[in-house]
Formats: C-alpha cells, sequence, structure tokens
C-alpha cells in the first residue's frame, strides 16, 4: 500500500481512554484494548511501518509497544519535531504518513502530515481538524477501527 507508509500513534487518549489507576505505592497502570493488537499486525502485513510518540514518560506506553512490537519514542516534548527527525532518518515522505492523536498536543505534528485520524472522544479541536473522526473512543481498540479504514483506502486504490 503505497499511499501510506508510516502510521503514528499517540498514546494516552488513542490506545488508552485516557484514564490511569495509580496504587497506593504510586504505581501507574492503563486500560488498552486487545482488539488493538490484531489491529496492527494486520496493518504491519499490510506494509505500513508504525510507531508510537508520546509525551507519557511511564514505562508502560513503552511495555505496551514492546508487547505490540511497535517503535516507540516517549517523554517527547516536541512531537511535531520528533516526527520530522524520526521521518528523515527513516527516508519518510511527510506526505505518506497518516496520525492518530486525540488532544491539543498533537495538533502540530497533524498539521505536517498527508492524513489524519482520531478517536470519537478526542478534544473538538482535533476532531475539527482531522480527515477521519473515528466511531471508537480511545482504548477502544483504535488501531481496530483504522484496518478497516485502510482496507477501505487500498481497495479504492486498486480500482
Amino acid at each position: 500500500m503505497d499511499l501510506i507508509k508510516l502510521l503514528v500513534y499517540d498514546f494516552d487518549g488513542v490506545m488508552t481512554d485516557n484514564k490511569l489507576f495509580i496504587d497506593q505505592d504510586g504505581n501507574e497502570m492503563v486500560q488498552v484494548s486487545r482488539a488493538d493488537g490484531l489491529g496492527i499486525s494486520e496493518i504491519r502485513n499490510l506494509g505500513i511501518e508504525q510507531v508510537i510518540i508520546s509525551t507519557e514518560e511511564n514505562p508502560v506506553v513503552a511495555a505496551r509497544a514492546r508487547k505490540l512490537g511497535l517503535n516507540c519514542l516517549q517523554g517527547v516534548k516536541d512531537k511535531g519535531q520528533v516526527l520530522m527527525e524520526y521521518c528523515v532518518e527513516q527516508r519518510i515522505s511527510l506526505e505518506t504518513v497518516a496520525y492518530v492523536g486525540n488532544d491539543i498536543n498533537d495538533l502540530e505534528a497533524m498539521r505536517m502530515v498527508g492524513m489524519t485520524f482520531c478517536p470519537t472522544d478526542a478534544h473538538p479541536d482535533i476532531k475539527d481538524f482531522s480527515s477521519h473522526v473515528l466511531k471508537t473512543p480511545g482504548g477502544g481498540g483504535v488501531a481496530r477501527e483504522l484496518l478497516d479504514h485502510l482496507y477501505i483506502l487500498k481497495l479504492e486504490k486498486e480500482k
């Protein structure tokens, strides 16, 4: 599939419902959807590279990325700059990047790419900017719904 070469995910609010569980010792946990595992695996089979870019520094982000077999850039202050550097290193044109974000700290990076997606419960500014507002809320299987959209885009391109 040539239309999209790289799919970038924010973590909190995209792969999670943006909620955090904290135990008495300060350990943080999040809830994710197993449906994303299938979505990410099948998107990989389409030949699309995927990466998580997150401002969050919690080790749970890297742990989930490892489980999904994704590259993970976390603790990122400037997502636009990091995305640009990543694309230069990987020799990927920003026009062939799709970005999935949910809040205003994703907007700068989203303005740089060829296609944008967001969960249904994203911030209103992100929903207004996104080329595709998904039906799925953050943490509810966003990557799985993205897979369906990518299949449709692939079929349209093949016509």
